[in-house]
Protein backbone atom coordinates (compact mmCIF):
# COMPACT_ATOMS: atom_id res chain seq x y z
CA UNK A 1 0.00 0.00 0.00
CA UNK A 2 1.20 3.59 -0.88
CA UNK A 3 1.82 5.92 1.80
CA UNK A 4 4.29 8.59 0.39
CA UNK A 5 2.95 11.93 0.07
CA UNK A 6 3.21 15.10 2.80
CA UNK A 7 1.29 14.63 6.12
CA UNK A 8 -0.97 16.64 7.37
CA UNK A 9 -1.58 17.27 10.97
CA UNK A 10 -4.41 18.77 12.73
CA UNK A 11 -4.15 22.76 12.96
CA UNK A 12 -7.94 23.44 13.73
CA UNK A 13 -9.48 24.62 17.01
CA UNK A 14 -8.54 22.27 20.17
CA UNK A 15 -12.25 22.14 21.56
CA UNK A 16 -12.82 19.84 18.17
CA UNK A 17 -9.98 17.56 18.84
CA UNK A 18 -11.29 17.35 22.46
CA UNK A 19 -13.93 15.22 20.63
CA UNK A 20 -11.99 12.48 19.23
CA UNK A 21 -12.86 9.22 21.15
CA UNK A 22 -11.52 5.60 20.96
CA UNK A 23 -13.42 4.23 18.35
CA UNK A 24 -15.36 7.17 16.99
CA UNK A 25 -12.97 7.47 13.98
CA UNK A 26 -14.70 7.50 10.24
CA UNK A 27 -15.18 4.35 8.72
CA UNK A 28 -12.31 2.85 7.50
CA UNK A 29 -13.19 1.49 3.57
CA UNK A 30 -11.06 -0.98 2.37
CA UNK A 31 -13.05 -2.87 -0.42
CA UNK A 32 -15.84 -1.56 -2.79
CA UNK A 33 -17.87 -4.08 -0.70
CA UNK A 34 -16.83 -1.75 2.60
CA UNK A 35 -18.35 1.21 0.71
CA UNK A 36 -21.40 -0.30 -0.27
CA UNK A 37 -22.62 -1.86 3.04
CA UNK A 38 -21.48 1.72 4.93
CA UNK A 39 -23.63 3.60 2.43
CA UNK A 40 -26.53 1.08 2.51
CA UNK A 41 -26.79 1.88 6.33
CA UNK A 42 -27.08 5.66 6.20
CA UNK A 43 -30.06 7.10 6.02
CA UNK A 44 -31.24 8.76 2.47
CA UNK A 45 -30.89 12.38 3.44
CA UNK A 46 -27.49 11.68 4.51
CA UNK A 47 -26.69 10.36 0.80
CA UNK A 48 -28.11 13.36 -0.56
CA UNK A 49 -25.13 14.86 0.98
CA UNK A 50 -20.96 14.69 0.43
CA UNK A 51 -19.45 12.93 3.07
CA UNK A 52 -16.52 14.19 4.95
CA UNK A 53 -13.46 12.37 4.32
CA UNK A 54 -9.98 11.54 5.33
CA UNK A 55 -6.89 9.77 3.68
CA UNK A 56 -4.89 8.55 7.25
CA UNK A 57 -1.69 7.95 6.92
CA UNK A 58 -1.77 4.53 6.40
CA UNK A 59 -3.36 5.80 3.16
CA UNK A 60 -6.79 4.42 3.83
CA UNK A 61 -9.92 5.53 3.07
CA UNK A 62 -11.88 6.66 6.32
CA UNK A 63 -15.91 8.56 5.93
CA UNK A 64 -18.32 9.96 7.91
CA UNK A 65 -21.24 11.85 7.41
CA UNK A 66 -21.10 15.79 6.39
CA UNK A 67 -21.02 17.55 9.66
CA UNK A 68 -18.31 15.14 10.96
CA UNK A 69 -15.15 16.96 12.30
CA UNK A 70 -12.21 16.06 10.14
CA UNK A 71 -10.54 15.34 13.08
CA UNK A 72 -12.80 13.39 14.37
CA UNK A 73 -12.87 11.31 10.91
CA UNK A 74 -9.03 10.72 11.42
CA UNK A 75 -8.99 9.86 15.26
CA UNK A 76 -6.62 12.86 15.99
CA UNK A 77 -4.40 11.50 13.90
CA UNK A 78 -2.09 13.12 10.97
CA UNK A 79 -3.71 12.39 6.99
CA UNK A 80 -2.59 12.60 3.67
CA UNK A 81 -5.40 14.62 2.40
CA UNK A 82 -8.22 15.13 4.24
CA UNK A 83 -11.89 17.25 2.51
CA UNK A 84 -15.60 16.03 1.20
CA UNK A 85 -16.76 13.11 -1.31
CA UNK A 86 -20.10 13.12 -3.17
CA UNK A 87 -20.74 9.94 -4.20
CA UNK A 88 -23.52 7.91 -6.95
CA UNK A 89 -24.26 4.75 -7.73
CA UNK A 90 -24.12 4.14 -11.59
CA UNK A 91 -24.59 0.35 -13.15
CA UNK A 92 -24.33 -0.79 -9.99
CA UNK A 93 -21.13 0.57 -8.61
CA UNK A 94 -20.15 4.03 -6.32
CA UNK A 95 -18.44 6.43 -8.02
CA UNK A 96 -17.10 9.69 -6.63
CA UNK A 97 -18.67 12.23 -8.39
CA UNK A 98 -17.21 15.21 -6.90
CA UNK A 99 -14.32 15.93 -4.33
CA UNK A 100 -12.39 18.70 -2.92
CA UNK A 101 -9.77 19.31 -0.01
CA UNK A 102 -12.03 21.76 2.30
CA UNK A 103 -11.17 20.78 5.96
CA UNK A 104 -10.21 24.12 7.69
CA UNK A 105 -9.33 21.31 10.49
CA UNK A 106 -6.34 19.99 8.22
CA UNK A 107 -5.76 22.57 5.60
CA UNK A 108 -4.39 20.08 3.12
CA UNK A 109 -2.83 21.65 -0.02
CA UNK A 110 -4.63 21.11 -3.56
CA UNK A 111 -1.31 18.66 -4.04
CA UNK A 112 -2.83 16.12 -1.58
CA UNK A 113 -5.15 15.13 -4.28
CA UNK A 114 -2.45 12.10 -5.20
CA UNK A 115 -3.31 9.97 -1.82
CA UNK A 116 -6.97 10.15 -2.43
CA UNK A 117 -6.30 9.10 -6.16
CA UNK A 118 -4.31 6.32 -5.24
CA UNK A 119 -7.11 5.22 -2.11
CA UNK A 120 -9.79 5.29 -4.74
CA UNK A 121 -7.56 2.97 -6.92
CA UNK A 122 -7.11 0.98 -4.38
CA UNK A 123 -10.98 0.08 -4.42
CA UNK A 124 -11.50 0.28 -7.81
CA UNK A 125 -14.12 3.25 -7.00
CA UNK A 126 -14.12 4.98 -10.46
CA UNK A 127 -13.54 9.11 -9.57
CA UNK A 128 -12.60 12.52 -11.13
CA UNK A 129 -8.73 13.41 -12.47
CA UNK A 130 -8.51 15.45 -9.31
CA UNK A 131 -10.25 17.97 -7.11
CA UNK A 132 -13.06 19.27 -8.22
CA UNK A 133 -13.08 21.91 -6.02
CA UNK A 134 -9.99 23.05 -5.05
CA UNK A 135 -9.48 25.16 -1.96
CA UNK A 136 -5.83 27.18 -1.52
CA UNK A 137 -4.85 27.64 2.05
CA UNK A 138 -2.15 29.79 3.51
CA UNK A 139 -1.50 31.05 6.54
CA UNK A 140 -0.16 34.68 6.49
CA UNK A 141 3.29 35.26 8.10
CA UNK A 142 2.29 38.72 9.39
CA UNK A 143 -0.56 38.41 11.56
CA UNK A 144 -0.99 34.20 11.64
CA UNK A 145 -4.29 33.97 10.29
CA UNK A 146 -5.36 31.19 7.97
CA UNK A 147 -6.62 32.47 4.58
CA UNK A 148 -8.80 30.67 2.32
CA UNK A 149 -7.12 32.06 -1.30
CA UNK A 150 -9.65 33.11 -3.95
CA UNK A 151 -9.43 34.34 -7.56
CA UNK A 152 -5.44 33.53 -6.67
CA UNK A 153 -5.67 36.71 -4.80
CA UNK A 154 -2.46 35.78 -1.99
CA UNK A 155 -3.52 38.74 0.05
CA UNK A 156 -4.11 38.16 3.53
CA UNK A 157 -8.32 39.27 4.27
CA UNK A 158 -7.59 40.65 7.90
CA UNK A 159 -4.07 42.37 7.82
CA UNK A 160 -3.51 43.17 3.69
CA UNK A 161 -0.41 41.34 4.02
CA UNK A 162 0.77 39.17 0.47
CA UNK A 163 0.62 35.49 1.30
CA UNK A 164 3.03 33.10 0.82
CA UNK A 165 1.99 31.03 -2.60
CA UNK A 166 3.32 28.02 -1.00
CA UNK A 167 1.44 25.82 1.52
CA UNK A 168 2.47 27.27 5.11
CA UNK A 169 -0.27 26.16 6.95
CA UNK A 170 1.51 23.14 9.05
CA UNK A 171 4.16 26.04 10.05
CA UNK A 172 4.76 26.12 13.60
CA UNK A 173 3.70 29.32 14.99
Amino acid sequence: METRGQRYRYVGPAELRELVRAGGEGRSIRSATDLGEWVSALAPDELAEPFTFVVDDGGVLRLSPRRSEHVVCAGGGEVLSAGEMSLREESGRWVVEEASNQSTGYCPDVSSWPAVAEALDRLGIHRPPGFTQEVVFRRCNSCRELNIVREKDFVCVFCGEDLPREWNVGEPW
